[in-house]
């Protein structure tokens, strides 16, 4: 009982600590901003692992982060070859794939009415459509190697990008159009110098919100059909063995693969949209 002791005191001191620094003027500074998650992150980690060992909870109901930590280092190899099978080829692929198609047709269905009326709705349907039913026809369709992965993220992806483009296509407000049109701007015109930049926060957004999307459905799609590699293989395998420092492992990678994709994307977006008030310090 002298670690689970020992974990809620220092529980106890970060979270005195860390509401001192919230409140003061360093936590405006860019340091501060870091010190609170980094001690939160922190403290998560101690407590986990104080409790596990402490409460003698087994390895194959939780095991603590130092056997995460371990099998990570061991590792390596495997776990760099499943990075690259699920993200580099599976996810980016298909992200980038869904993501142009998506904001294409975007564009379309502004000039088209009849698009809007059918091809929205259907998109809304096909969207609520669940992961494990549309996966194992995708591998049936597109075999067992990366393309079926693939061609689940673009499924994914597809109509939340394309939902957010076309709001953003009408985004510009009324009287701004009618003073493009005003100057006898074309279509093509309005939408590149008008349109386009004012759905920039939009299309953005969809782009965010399909890092995270992409991501889940290639590892969930390898559930039901993969080569001998790949997040989502080595999780199902690895859960049968009850290898579960193996699977944390995998999960691990997987986190920091979507917060760097995530950041990333919103880096891109705070240096293309830094004229909108979301951006501005």
């Amino acid at each position: 009982m002298g670690l689970v002791a020992a974990s809620i005191a220092f529980w106890l001191a970060a979270w005195w600590a860390n509401a001192r620094i919230a409140g003061s003027a360093f936590a405006r500074t860019p340091a501060g901003r870091l010190a609170v998650p980094a001690i939160f992150g922190i403290t998560v980690l101690v407590v986990w692992e104080g409790l596990v060992r402490g409460l003698g909870v087994p390895g194959v109901i939780l095991p603590p982060p130092s056997a995460i930590a371990q099998r990570l280092a061991a590792s390596t190899g495997v776990l760099w070859g499943d990075f690259v099978q699920t993200f580099v080829k599976g996810t980016l692929s298909g992200y980038a794939i869904g993501c142009g198609a998506a904001f294409l047709t975007a564009i379309a269905v502004d000039r088209s009415p009849f698009l809007t009326r059918g091809l929205l709705p259907v998109g809304s349907f096909v969207a609520a459509l669940p992961i494990v039913g549309i996966a194992p026809i995708m591998v049936m369709w597109f075999g067992f190697d990366w393309q079926s992965k693939a061609a689940v993220v673009v499924a994914m992806v597809f109509f939340p990008m394309l939902v957010n483009t076309v709001a953003g296509l009408r985004a510009a407000e009324p009287m701004q159009r009618d003073l493009m049109r005003t100057w006898g701007a074309s279509y093509w015109q309005t939408l590149l110098r008008l349109r386009l930049p004012a759905a920039m926060p939009f299309v953005f957004n969809g782009l965010k919100i399909s890092t995270t999307l992409a991501l889940i459905g290639a590892i969930v799609a390898e559930f039901f059909g993969s080569p001998i590699r790949g997040m989502g293989f080595r999780i199902s395998t690895e859960v049968g063995r009850l290898g579960l420092d193996m699977v944390w492992a995998t999960i691990v990678v997987a986190a920091l693969a979507g917060s760097a994709f995530y950041g990333l994307v919103a880096w891109i977006e705070g240096r293309v949209t830094f004229w909108h008030p979301s951006q501005r310090k």
